[in-house]
């Protein structure tokens, strides 16, 4: 699954691909936006992201589509 957040004052996001359903992370992000607190994501290789949710202006939550090269996707 990926996550997309967007930041305050910044055009970059941060993009994380996280184990997990939509529904399950949707709430997590939900929870924390919600009182403000700190966001904590793990990524697919193990890897941990701490969030100050107070500077999160959106969070895209899509899923992982494979990409196609040449005639594979016609």
């Amino acid at each position: 699954m990926d996550i997309r957040i967007g930041f305050a004052d910044t055009a970059r996001e941060l993009v994380i691909r996280s184990e997990g359903t939509q529904e399950e992370l949707s709430q997590q992000i939900n929870g924390a936006l919600a009182d403000n607190s700190v966001l904590e994501l793990a990524d697919d290789k193990g890897r941990k992201y701490i969030i100050r949710t107070d500077r999160v202006v959106y969070a895209e939550i899509g899923v992982t589509k494979p990409t196609t090269v040449g005639f594979a996707g016609a």
